[in-house]
């Protein structure tokens, strides 16, 4: 697996979303969002994810999708609690993950970021396979970007604090670190 010319992952099965557009310096890549989510919540596998992603969630499906069938949101990557990966947006685009955010003073992190979703809750153990998908991911991003340096691997909630706690306090971070340092 490598980051491909064209920002796309090879070997990961892709999803294309609408819901992106032109990074305004697609070189300033300097910052990773890890992410978690689930749907509906708290319930793992099924298309929830993607069709959210595609503007393709039924409302009817669920109750909480009533919700947020109408959101326009995507992310560069899931990561499946069996560590299959899915892309949705190429690295040098801007992915609509962020929303509000800031990080060291500099707003709008979608700008500079690469979004990363695993599918799962602040309250659930993320799985093996899925630190094993990421530690692999990670330097990948990191060659290509080199602005993603450890301290700017961060949470969505240390961007968006107050209004988002994912990945929640069931991701461990430390665990990330040492397959990292492995």
């Amino acid at each position: 697996m490598r980051v491909a010319a064209d920002g796309w992952l090879t070997e990961v099965q892709r999803c294309p979303s609408p819901n992106c557009d032109p990074r305004p310096d697609p070189e300033d890549v300097s910052l990773l969002v890890i992410h978690g989510i689930s749907l509906p919540p708290g319930e793992f596998g099924g298309p929830a994810i993607e069709q959210l992603f595609t503007n393709c969630l039924d409302p009817q499906g669920h109750p909480y999708f009533r919700d947020i069938a109408g959101l326009r949101v995507s992310s560069h990557l899931l990561i499946r609690r069996d560590g299959a990966l899915l892309q949705f947006v190429p690295f040098g685009e801007r992915a609509w993950h962020a929303g509000e955010s800031r990080f060291q003073g500099r707003a709008a992190c979608n700008d500079f970021s690469i979004g990363i979703e695993l599918e799962g809750t602040d309250d659930t153990p993320y799985s093996d396979p899925q630190y094993r998908a990421l530690a692999a991911v990670i330097p990948l991003l990191q060659a290509r970007y080199p602005g993603i340096e450890r301290t700017h691997i961060v949470g969505h909630s240390e961007i968006a604090p107050g209004r988002k706690t994912d990945p929640g306090p069931a991701f461990d971070w430390g665990r990330l670190h040492r397959l990292l340092d492995a």
